[in-house]
């Protein structure tokens, strides 16, 4: 199975709108393991909102946490301590699980790991989502220099929002990572957007 892990140089860079299209576009399987904060619904449940296909799979969540925190400190509030050893990869038939983290590469998840560690004990190669605003350069650069001193395999990039050809390519010169495509700032989000760029994804 290949396992596409959707990480992103951020928080609230588009990684939930990404990984439905990746969905859309590839009818795989969806898992998030650790969804911090659900007053307003979970990723999960948006994705599924999302999808127009009847193959994909929403697999439920390790961690189901109340508060929307940094996942160490929402565990922690509800007496809960998150191991690496508490992860198991969900029963799928599919060829293809999309995951999507929790924020960015080295959010925590317990007082000694990070979600880049959750990335290697789940051997699943790294999609990075990267959205353009005044400091997205450096992020994106750090993000990308932390996974190559961590030996991930990274698949690409996609950027989110408007395009930002200063930006974008001194990024992509940098590392001469693939760029895989590139999502535009939408209002709102449904199931006719996902499938209109799904399209562009098949092939990744």
């Amino acid at each position: 199975m290949r396992k596409i892990f959707i990480t992103g140089i951020g928080t609230d860079v588009g990684k939930t709108v990404i990984s439905a299209i990746l969905t859309e576009a590839l009818q795989a399987d969806y898992w998030k393991p650790i969804q911090a904060g659900f007053e307003d619904g979970t990723d999960k449940l948006r994705v599924k909102n999302w999808i127009s296909n009847t193959i994909s799979q929403f697999h439920e969540e390790q961690f189901l946490l109340k508060e929307p925190m940094s996942p160490h400190a929402a565990a922690e509030l509800e007496n809960k301590n998150i191991q690496l050893s508490d992860f198991k990869l969900p029963n799928c038939n599919n060829s293809n699980l999309i995951i999507e983290g929790a924020g960015g590469l080295l959010v925590p998840i317990n007082n000694t790991h990070v979600v880049a560690d959750l990335i290697m004990c789940l051997d699943a190669e790294v999609l990075l989502v990267s959205r353009n605003y005044l400091g997205s350069i450096n992020h994106t650069l750090l993000t990308l220099n932390e996974l190559l001193s961590r030996k991930l395999k990274i698949s690409g990039i996609i950027f989110n929002g408007e395009k930002n050809e200063a930006t974008e390519s001194i990024i992509l010169s940098k590392y001469k990572f693939p760029f895989v495509g590139r999502v535009n700032f939408h209002e709102e989000i449904n199931k006719n957007v996902i499938l209109g760029y799904s399209s562009q994804f098949k092939s990744i």
